[in-house]
């Protein structure tokens, strides 16, 4: 049996000690990194480069206008604020809803002295490094045929669908607003060709 080491040699054996359990606990780091440079695989990841640089915009304070209690029960509006961090204009491009058998991009434009709705062509920008709100009297996403009558607390599922290809799945919240009874719809809206 060998010999114990002495109490002075003791100091310096714990140091050897911590010091190698560092360096190996460095070594299992580092080394996978090094094996998946080192792989010979081109793994810079551009893919994952360009979805990170790809502007996005931020939906926030999305609601629904409640059905109940409205001449029209056929169709409603979702508004909300639209947020476009990046450094070039996007564009609200499209939207579905389950819950409605038509869903299209509005404006408020003057026709004829009269202020009336219409379906807004080429979609609704959002400014680069700016944000747009999408309001009663105002652009808004416009849900027709509705399948049932909406109130106040039912959840609406809405995507809204963007030009720089990307997309927002939503569960909107459906709230009451009656401000705009009298000029929210103040001509019919067309109904599509078959």
């Amino acid at each position: 049996m060998p010999p114990l080491p002495r109490n002075s040699d003791r100091p310096r054996l714990v140091g050897q000690s911590v010091k190698k359990t560092l360096l190996l606990a460095c070594f299992a780091v580092a080394l996978p990194l090094l094996v998946s440079c080192g792989s010979g695989e081109d793994k810079t990841a551009p893919a994952a480069e360009t979805v990170a640089a790809k502007p996005t915009v931020i939906v926030e304070d999305a609601w629904v206008r409640a059905t109940v209690g409205a001449k029209d029960t056929s169709m409603t509006a979702a508004f909300m604020s639209l947020t476009n961090p990046s450094g070039a204009d996007i564009k609200l491009t499209s939207a579905t809803s389950p819950v409605a058998g038509m869903v299209q991009l509005h404006e408020m434009a003057m026709r004829d002295g009269k202020m009336v709705m219409q379906e807004k062509a080429g979609g609704i920008t959002v400014p680069k490094e700016s944000h747009t709100h999408l309001k009663p009297s105002g652009d808004h996403v416009m849900l027709m045929q509705l399948g049932k009558a909406l109130k106040p607390g039912d959840e609406v599922p809405l995507t809204l669908t963007f030009s720089d290809g990307t997309s927002h799945d939503l569960t909107v919240p459906v709230k009451n607003f009656t401000e705009e009874e009298e000029h929210y719809h103040p001509s019919e809206t067309p109904t599509p060709a078959p």
